[in-house]
């Protein structure tokens, strides 16, 4: 019953595998178009690429694990391979996380209106900050890997994921505190990009109320820009934040139910809860970004063109 069971999950885990490709790829495609027509990369396009691309690798480490972990176990036993599996899905979870940041705090220097001399300073130079800081991003990401990959021990690596155990604590001689102290550092870093984004969405919140008190003092009839782009900025990172709340519980869950009786069922839920994020992101980022809305659009109108004319 539980093989059945994880058999469905890896079915569930493919299709939210498939729609979270489908909507980076978008992305990405999108933006290569418009690059290789223009020969130039606007600070957002750029942002928003490297996020996609986060995301395809993290979709791929999470589904490629899901499918080991319930098609073929034994292959844990190789410990060069865990490791290298580990490595992925870490990296490019520090990726897709510090992308999103990056993206969250382009919008807010983008789009909030404070007179602050440092932030008029930061504002004027955030453009020119962004490829820095993503290379950045990269860099930390990298070196915040290889400690948690090379630090688990191959006993307990092996362990975790072996269908037949009796007792874990006893059977693997897992070092339970360094394991906890592993995954409280892999929790703990999560919660930085989840302050800077949380920060940059209240003072959103603040500089949207001081523009509608302004707008009031000037009232008119006219379409008013600002508070547009705010909206779209604050429904992105307010998006953001849910969904990144949700994953980091659902990491939290797959972290600590190795010491579960059902340690794969709850690490499989663990990890089909955690697709739901890079998956569905990234349509409320083509919504909020008008470029890409407009070329969805398209791509929608073209396709329901084809039906037409296969019907007629």
């Amino acid at each position: 019953m539980a093989y059945k069971v994880e058999k469905a999950l890896v079915v569930v885990a493919a299709g939210e595998f498939s729609v979270g490709m489908l909507g980076n790829a978008f992305i990405g495609l999108v933006n290569f178009m418009d690059w290789t027509k223009t020969r130039k990369f606007a600070s957002i396009d750029l942002i928003l690429t490297s996020l996609a691309l986060s995301r395809i690798c993290l979709l791929c480490a999470v589904l490629l694990d899901c499918v080991i972990l319930v098609q073929y176990p034994d292959l844990y036993d190789n410990t060069e391979e865990m490791k290298t599996i580990d490595f992925l899905w870490t990296l490019t979870n520090h990726l897709s996380v510090s992308f999103a940041t990056c993206l969250g705090v382009f919008y807010f220097f983008k789009i909030a209106n404070f007179f602050h001399p440092l932030f008029l300073w930061m504002k004027h130079r955030v453009d020119r900050a962004v490829p820095r800081t993503l290379l950045l991003c990269v860099v930390l990401s990298v070196l915040l890997s290889l400690p948690v990959t090379g630090n688990l021990n191959d006993d307990f690596r092996r362990c975790v994921k072996r269908k037949n155990k009796v007792n874990v604590t006893w059977k693997c001689g897992i070092n339970k505190h360094l394991y906890a102290s592993i995954k409280v550092s892999l929790n703990l870093t999560m919660l930085v990009p989840f302050a800077v984004s949380l920060v940059s969405f209240l003072l959103l919140i603040v500089s949207l109320q001081r523009h509608t008190k302004r707008m009031k003092l000037h009232a008119s009839g006219h379409r008013d820009p600002s508070r547009e782009a705010h909206m779209r900025a604050m429904r992105a990172l307010s998006s953001f934040l849910l969904l990144f709340v949700a994953y980091c519980l659902t990491f939290l869950i797959a972290t600590s139910s190795y010491f579960m009786p059902e340690t794969e069922l709850a690490v499989m839920w663990g990890e089909l809860m955690a697709l739901i994020y890079p998956s569905s992101h990234s349509f409320i980022l083509i919504l909020g970004n008008r470029k890409l809305r407009r070329a969805s659009l398209k791509v929608i109108q073209r396709i329901k063109n084809t039906f037409r004319r296969r019907k007629s």
